[in-house]
């Protein structure tokens, strides 16, 4: 038997209907509309801001599904001189030519409200923001699950299959595979199928493992200052367990462990942990080397009650995508295996 709104449920379903038709200027949010370019912008900057991470790389909306890559950088030198008594001087073409364009794809992010919960909820007079912050965060940490996890963009996804979002789009990581082989290191030289960290394998300690992924960034790009670590969860926990067992009984020691050691630097850079990025892996480069497009003009939204289903619907929809801006600046160590 179909259930209904209660009165308070109805009361706040109007009201957050009421909200999206004054935020993105209609009159019926429950037909789909296109949200103006520089609404998105804004709605963009607020999914954004749910996430340190997403704050620290770029984010940004793009007009053409297709594509040149924004923020193409430098891969070399420029300076120099030239004796113009014999030799016109001649420009340096310092930009990455090869990869240098975009795709975008059509990603979803749909949510169901049902009729019971509304109703819990009927006593927040802040309902709609709460919801729309909470959705708006969860976007967000979708977008780093797929950047790290992405593998290709299926025509129909599957969560069931695929709970990391690894076929909503092609991430970083991915790219990287495909794109740059030789700055992606799976296994070490002892031929194990991992690459081994500990006493007796292909790396002694967590700093020679980034220093050694660092050594793949192009060494034109390599000391610019702007490099950083991200180190999975896994290898990260082991250092911090192994720093503990050795210092940790001292007062001093402990507390320089929790503030420096373990999450300040590895192999000479600043080291950081990103939600979702995998547990046995080490990735170098910048912040500003990871970005993520969309299109602006591509958004669109829709907020429906469907009594058949006992709850509203709300659609949202965009043309996304991930991009390394320069691929020499990325190095990749992955399949890391801890010895005990």
């Amino acid at each position: 038997m179909a259930q209904s709104l209660s009165a308070y449920g109805a009361k706040m379903y109007a009201e957050l209907q009421l909200a999206i038709a004054e935020t993105y200027g209609v009159e019926l949010p429950s037909k789909q509309f296109s949200v103006e370019p520089s609404i998105a912008q804004e709605l963009n900057e607020a999914i954004t801001a749910k996430a340190d991470f997403l704050e620290r790389i770029n984010v940004f909306g793009v007009s053409e599904i297709k594509g040149q890559k924004v923020f193409i950088g430098t891969t070399g030198p420029v300076t120099g001189r030239t004796n113009t008594k014999t030799t016109d001087r001649e420009v340096k073409d310092a930009s990455a030519l090869d990869h240098s364009t975009y795709e975008l794809s059509s990603t979803e992010s749909d949510v169901g409200l049902p009729y019971a919960k509304i109703d819990a909820w009927a006593k927040f007079p802040d309902f709609h923001q709460k919801y729309s912050a909470a959705v708006q965060k969860q976007i967000a940490l979708d977008r780093i699950m797929v950047g790290f996890h992405g593998t290709h963009a299926a025509v129909q996804t599957d969560l069931e299959k695929y709970p990391m979002l690894q076929d909503v789009n092609k991430g970083w990581l991915q790219q990287a595979r495909e794109l740059i082989p030789a700055q992606v290191l799976q296994e070490g030289v002892k031929g194990s199928g991992k690459v081994k960290v500990g006493a007796g394998g292909d790396y002694a300690n967590l700093d020679e493992l980034v220093h050694d992924t660092k050594q793949m960034v192009d060494e034109r790009l390599r000391d610019g200052g702007d490099l950083i670590a991200i180190i999975g969860s896994d290898l990260m926990a082991s250092a911090q367990g192994k720093l503990y067992a050795k210092q940790g009984e001292v007062p001093t020691e402990k507390e320089r462990i929790e503030d420096a050691q373990v999450i300040d630097t590895y192999g000479g850079l600043p080291s950081f942990i990103v939600p979702f990025f995998p547990v046995n892996a080490v990735l170098v480069t910048s912040f500003d080397n990871l970005s993520i497009y969309y299109q602006d003009s591509s958004w669109r939204k829709q907020t429906v009650d469907n009594p058949r289903r006992s709850r509203v619907e709300d659609f949202n929809s965009r043309n996304e995508g991930y991009v390394i801006e320069q691929l020499e600046k990325f190095a990749l160590t992955e399949n890391v295996e801890v010895l005990k």
